[in-house]
């Protein structure tokens, strides 16, 4: 057993991780067969990608994916920690799988990703939640089958959580949620240290992948179909800084560009290391797609200090305009708090001035949400709820204006669309612009093709529109 500790997870030195390959050895291969699994996902992108390797590596040992809870004879959460909600929701649900439990006890439960690397959640798990099986964090997502192949074995329960810098391992099988598009994991952990954010303690060190190591990826994807990749990362645009001297994203961007699959995007992006170049490559290729997701958290320098952010409001304005003014039809979203310790009705007003001058095209907001063991968890939370939610009624009032403001312009616009299936009530399909606008299609047109669509009607959320007859333009 072991359990994770904050303090080591924090630790940062000169070691070079290693890079593993992924083998399934052959006693784990058929311990699935005919037996069936669930997974659910909570969180980013990256989580969402380790769920396709998740899926990729349980049907290697012959289990098939259910989407019924109780059909399941394994059930893993794939968990985050960004949040408290996100925590409530967990627990929640092994409470439902708990009482699941009292007429189907032999299912195996297993909790993994982020929140298994925090400390707090581990040491509940191991000490009110004795029936989970298996506990793992984010560094050892490939010894799954090892976990499993000991669970049905030994029957008792496995905690693995590691605190420590991080390794790399290539070559773990996904089983992609689309034909179309896919993530790609170009660096793992994160080195900023926000002071509100707990992933450099559950992700570990910053640390990225080779570049020939990436490139093969998108280059395997393109050879069978794929028409769009989502490169990711906790600051993505820092990848390179830990591995090479003379590359970094500029020069993986342009080469992701040469291998000319047809949409390139990249997530999320920290300001401070958002350079010109960057800028001057995006703007370059037309495959790489014109929106860009730029944080922002706060408009107030005080509280921006306070959260470690090492940017300031003018700063982010530079780099704002930047975009706006060099990379063509760019759409840019971005994530805002409201309510952290000792904000200022001053400071959220600093806040509503930057979102009345950037105009975003979305964002995502919350309200500050603390985590155990860091900085901004130990400040004194100093704001009321009603505050806080006052705030977040205000902020999302005016977000929602300026998105449906953007969508407005887009009526009458003819713009590319890779349709990526049909829609939830099955009578029109959807897909996404250039812009990573939603769009709701009518007429007939195969899905997985990037097809013009003239907008018909704007919505705060989505677009509505039409297939284009190219022979009536």
């Amino acid at each position: 057993m072991h359990l994770p500790d904050l303090k080591q997870a924090r630790i940062r030195t000169n070691y070079k991780p290693l890079i593993k390959e992924y083998r399934l050895e052959e006693k784990y291969k058929n311990i699935g067969n005919n037996k069936k699994y669930f997974i659910r996902t909570y969180g980013c992108q990256m989580n969402e990608h380790d769920s396709e390797n998740i899926k990729a590596m349980m049907e290697s040992l012959g289990y098939i994916l259910t989407d019924i809870l109780e059909e399941a004879n394994v059930v893993i959460l794939n968990t985050c920690a960004i949040r408290e909600n996100v925590h409530n929701k967990v627990f929640g649900y092994l409470g439902r799988i708990k009482h699941l439990r009292e007429t189907k006890d032999d299912i195996i439960t297993c909790v993994c990703g982020c929140m298994a690397q925090e400390e707090n959640v581990a040491n509940e798990i191991k000490n009110k939640y004795k029936w989970v099986d298996i506990v793992f964090g984010t560094h050892n997502l490939d010894k799954l089958p090892e976990f499993l192949y000991g669970a049905i074995n030994e029957k008792i329960q496995q905690i693995e959580v590691y605190s420590i810098e991080g390794d790399i391992v290539e070559c773990i099988p996904a089983k992609r949620d689309s034909k179309y598009k896919a993530w790609i994991n170009i660096m793992y952990g994160c080195d900023k240290f926000c002071t509100y954010c707990i992933v450099p303690y559950t992700r570990g060190k910053q640390r990225s992948r080779e570049k020939e190591s990436i490139l093969k990826e998108v280059n395997d994807l393109l050879s069978n179909g794929y028409k769009e990749v989502t490169l990711l990362g906790q600051n993505v645009n820092a990848y390179g800084k830990d591995l090479y001297d003379d590359y970094d994203m500029c020069n993986l961007l342009e080469d992701v560009a040469k291998t000319n699959i047809e949409r390139i995007r990249f997530v999320t992006s920290h300001p401070w290391d958002f350079t010109d170049k960057m800028i001057e490559i995006i703007a370059k290729y037309p495959n790489i797609m014109p929106y860009i997701h730029l944080p922002l958290q706060s408009g107030s320098n005080r509280i921006l200090k306070l959260m470690g952010r090492r940017y300031t409001k003018e700063d982010y304005l530079t780099l704002f305009h930047k975009l706006k003014s060099n990379i063509p039809n760019v759409s840019i979203t971005t994530d805002i708090i409201v309510g952290f310790p000792n904000e200022t009705d001053e400071d959220f007003n600093d806040t509503l001035d930057i979102v009345n001058e950037c105009k975003y095209d979305s964002a995502f907001t919350f309200i500050f949400s603390p985590r155990v063991g860091t900085p901004a968890s130990r400040m004194e939370d100093n704001v009321s709820k009603e505050a806080k939610e006052k705030r977040l009624y205000l902020l999302n009032n005016l977000v929602n204006e300026y998105a449906l403001m953007n969508n407005k312009k887009y009526v009458n616009r003819v713009v590319p669309v890779l349709i990526e299936g049909n829609s939830e009530k099955g009578d029109s399909l959807f897909g996404y612009t250039d812009t990573m606008k939603l769009v709701n299609v009518t007429g007939d047109c195969k899905i997985g093709n990037i097809v013009d669509i003239k907008i018909t009607d704007a919505k705060t959320w989505s677009l509505d529109g039409t297939i284009v007859d190219k022979n009536s333009i």
